[in-house]
This record gives C-alpha cells, sequence and structure tokens, in this order.
C-alpha cells in the first residue's frame, strides 16, 4: 500500500505537531490516535461527518495526547479581558494552541467575512494591542490578526462543543512512549469508538436517505469542501497505523473505507445524489466488519 501525503484540513493534529515539536510522531499517527477515523455521524440528525458518534476534536486532543505521554495546561472561559491577558501571559513562555475557533472570523483566509458555522485550531505565537501572530495549518504560517477579530473567533459562539477561549499551554511529556505502541494501546479506544450508539453503518443508511430525497446545498457545500477531504485522509492515514503495527485485516478495512469516503466527492461536486447514496450503503457495513477485526486480531 502506498501512504496518502499531501496538504488537508488536519486543523488540532497539525497544531499537536507544531507543540510537541521535534518529537512528534507523523501526523498522520497523531490524528489515528485522536480516535477520529473510526466511525460517521450525523449531527443534529442532517450534518456529516467522518468521525464517531459523540466524538469531537476535544476529546480526540486530549486522547492522542494521552496515548502519546504528552500532557498540557488547558484553560477556558471568563471575559475577554481575562483571555487575552491569560493569552499574554501564556506567550511569554512560548507558542500556545488555541481553539476551538470559528474559521469564518480569520480574515485573512480569502472569502471569510463572519461566522460559517466551521471549527478550526491555531498556534497563537505572539500578541500586542492590535494583532495576534499566528501559525494557521490550513496554509497560512506566520498569519497576523487583528485582536477583535481573533477574540471573535476564539469565542466560538457558532461552535457547539468546546468552551470558549480554550487554550493549551505548557506542553510536556509525562511517558516515553513508542509511536507504534501509542497505536497498539489506542485500538480499544477505537473499538469504543465503533460501539458507540446510534452506531456509524445506521449514520451512514441514514445520510443515504437524506442523498437519496435531495441534498441540501448547504450539507453539499460542508461535504465536498471538508468532510469527504478530511474523512478520505484520516481513513487513509489510520489504515497506514494499522497496518504498520500488524493489523493487517483491519487495515485492508479502512484502506477500503477511505476509498469509498474518498468516492463520494465526485457525484457530490457533480450533483449525482443517488451515486453518493449508493456509495455509503456499500460504506455503512464495512463499519460492523473493523470492529469484528479490532475485535479478535
Amino acid at each position: 500500500m502506498i501512504a496518502y501525503r499531501g496538504s488537508g484540513p488536519y486543523c488540532y493534529s497539525h497544531s499537536l505537531v507544531m507543540m510537541i515539536g521535534a518529537d512528534a510522531p507523523d501526523v498522520g499517527v497523531v490524528e489515528t490516535l485522536t480516535g477520529s477515523p473510526f466511525g460517521v455521524q450525523l449531527v443534529g440528525g442532517s450534518l456529516p461527518f467522518f468521525d464517531p458518534p459523540g466524538w469531537d476534536p476535544e476529546i480526540g486532543v486530549d486522547d492522542a495526547m494521552a496515548a502519546l505521554g504528552w500532557a498540557a495546561e488547558t484553560t477556558s472561559g471568563g471575559d475577554v479581558d481575562a483571555a487575552l491577558d491569560r493569552l499574554s501571559a501564556s506567550l511569554a513562555n512560548g507558542p500556545v494552541m488555541v481553539g476551538p475557533v470559528e474559521m469564518g472570523h480569520l480574515r485573512y483566509q480569502p472569502g471569510m467575512t463572519g461566522p460559517v458555522r466551521a471549527d478550526h485550531y491555531l498556534v497563537a505565537l505572539g500578541i500586542d494591542d492590535e494583532h495576534v501572530l499566528l501559525h494557521d495549518p490550513q496554509g497560512y504560517p506566520y498569519a497576523r490578526l487583528p485582536v477583535g477579530d481573533f477574540v471573535a473567533a476564539w469565542r466560538g459562539d457558532t461552535i457547539d462543543y468546546g468552551e470558549p477561549f480554550t487554550s493549551r499551554t505548557n506542553f510536556h511529556r509525562t511517558a516515553q512512549v513508542d509511536p507504534d505502541d501509542a497505536i497498539r494501546a489506542s485500538l480499544d479506544r477505537a473499538i469504543h469508538w465503533l460501539r458507540a450508539e446510534p452506531g456509524s453503518g445506521t449514520a451512514a443508511l441514514a445520510l443515504a436517505e437524506l442523498f437519496e430525497s435531495g441534498c441540501e446545498d448547504d450539507v453539499r457545500e460542508q461535504l465536498v469542501d471538508f468532510v469527504i477531504r478530511v474523512g478520505a485522509r484520516r481513513l487513509a492515514d489510520a489504515a497506514t497505523c494499522l497496518h504498520r503495527v500488524g493489523r493487517t485485516g483491519a487495515a485492508a478495512v479502512v484502506t477500503e473505507q477511505a476509498r469509498l469516503v474518498g468516492a463520494l466527492q465526485h457525484p457530490l461536486v457533480t450533483g449525482d445524489d443517488r451515486a453518493a447514496a449508493a456509495v455509503l450503503r456499500e460504506l455503512a457495513p464495512t463499519y460492523d466488519v473493523l470492529l469484528r477485526h479490532l475485535d479478535v486480531e
């Protein structure tokens, strides 16, 4: 098998890799350790993500750090002035991971003029009276953002998980963990996510039914701009991770899942919703197959 490499929307995993530094494993390992590849969910019954029911990036970030033997101090909440004072004090000691933030307030990104209900993570490098200096994993190193726009993003009013003004500082090792051992140890957590209700296969079938009745424009946009891209990539990376620790049967299933999720892009861009629904009906039973492989291998 060949491992995919390229740019993509891995904001929290790339932020973690930046914060950990030279000791960080490959970003695909970090993404796999978050648990994100192991499921499908429909948030609110209509907003699809190729990650497990009940999962969110805050859970995933903490799980990945624990698996790798790293910890950080996490703070959130308070009013704007308190949050900015906290950030300024933390930045005196080095970079700070911030998020979730509302991507629509990141005005240096073309087309961003207000909330788009898209979550994102960043690494803050510095702050003064007018601007925050950021490494944005979306492809914007050393981006400068006016403090007011940063605050609006960091408050995260439109994000449906996490707390306002969340940051992670003081990253430090708690144990020396080999990345392959971290992958092996994370598989119990993967099994947990594959067992999460209402079930990933059920979510895939429900999404197929939505497509068969006609995909709404906002859902289509979310899928083709973000959800499919990140879903297929994290599955491809998870397959690589499973293969490297000898879980070849599970790796083969996840490779097939990556192929199917990637196959959704063309029909949804071209408006062939029934073809996309057929792909999802093929995808749905693979989650139970993967669970059986992880349970017995």
